[in-house]
């Protein structure tokens, strides 16, 4: 598999021309479910690298990795980013999660929670949501901004607008300093999500996962698939791409994340520390004295 070609069908790097409809939410790139076998051995030496190359990234202690996943529900969210990085040092991740926002976030700007858990460098961020709800479930919701105390002025028929291009800024501003963004539309149908949400209800091992919220949500399809091709059209940047991916298969979804980061990875050129004249004699001074024990 041309894991290039792959990416580049589900990168959107520059919005303009994006239109949802052109994606196909149970796309396999031509791989079909008997084949599943290979897909998992693909996703498993993805993993494999991932986990090579995180150990660099910490050791180079330069770069950051940020992740975004944005999708409805039942897209797969939490089970992509288990599988996708299973097999990399917990140490070296940070995973948040964004639900409503609190008193006190909402006493802040609406950036504020999640500036406060941007990666460090040497680490990989993964935001399970993010910034971006912001632009979608209060703009589907927009009795929602009343709760963020703004002042009354500044809530203009331009809003949704200004918001794309302050997050383009802020995005910006982030890979400016060396922290790499990479966002991740999985793309699920309102069929498969109705087939999900069934299951969580007949299974009742998977009872846990149904929220009667995710069926009200639902009666708003139309409207948040709207919101999400006009956020990705205005925010998709050579800089910070978003990923439109299927998500009807789960073992594709997986495969398709796995191969963005580890590209992103790769692309940073990471190299282990080299050790200069007066630390090697430190070395070889430390080996000697241990050998002398």
């Amino acid at each position: 598999m041309k894991i290039e070609r792959l990416l580049k069908r589900y990168r959107v790097e520059r919005g303009k021309p994006f239109r949802l409809k052109d994606y196909d939410p149970a796309d396999t790139h031509g791989l079909k479910s008997e084949l599943k076998p290979r897909a998992r051995a693909l996703l498993a030496h993805g993993v494999e690298e991932m986990a090579r190359l995180q150990d660099i990234l910490a050791a180079q202690d330069r770069w950051a990795l940020l992740l975004i996943f944005q999708a409805m529900d039942a897209a797969g969210k939490d089970g992509t980013i288990k599988h996708v990085m299973s097999g990399v040092n917990p140490q070296g991740v940070q995973v948040y999660s964004f639900k409503a926002p609190s008193a006190e976030e909402l006493d802040h700007d609406y950036l504020w929670r999640t500036m406060k858990c941007l990666p460090q460098r040497g680490h990989i961020g993964i935001f399970n949501r993010s910034y971006y709800e912001e632009m979608l479930v209060v703009r589907v919701h927009p009795e929602f901004l009343q709760n963020e105390k703004i002042p009354k002025p500044l809530v203009t028929k331009r809003i949704w607008q200004e918001r794309f291009e302050d997050v383009n800024a802020f995005e910006r501003y982030l890979t400016r300093n060396g922290i790499a963004i990479l966002k991740f539309f999985l793309y699920v149908s309102r069929k498969e999500q109705k087939r999900r949400f069934l299951e969580r209800l007949d299974k009742p091992e998977k009872n846990w996962k149904f929220s009667t919220s995710d069926v009200k949500e639902r009666q708003f399809w139309n409207t948040y698939q709207e919101a999400y091709e006009d956020m990705i059209r205005h925010t998709a940047s050579p800089h910070a791409p978003w990923y439109v991916v299927p998500a009807d298969n789960k073992w594709f979804t997986r495969l398709v994340v796995a191969a963005a980061v580890v590209r992103a990875l790769e692309g940073m050129n990471l190299k282990y520390p080299k050790v200069d004249g007066a630390q090697k004699a430190a070395l070889a001074a430390a080996r000697k004295q241990l050998a002398a024990e």
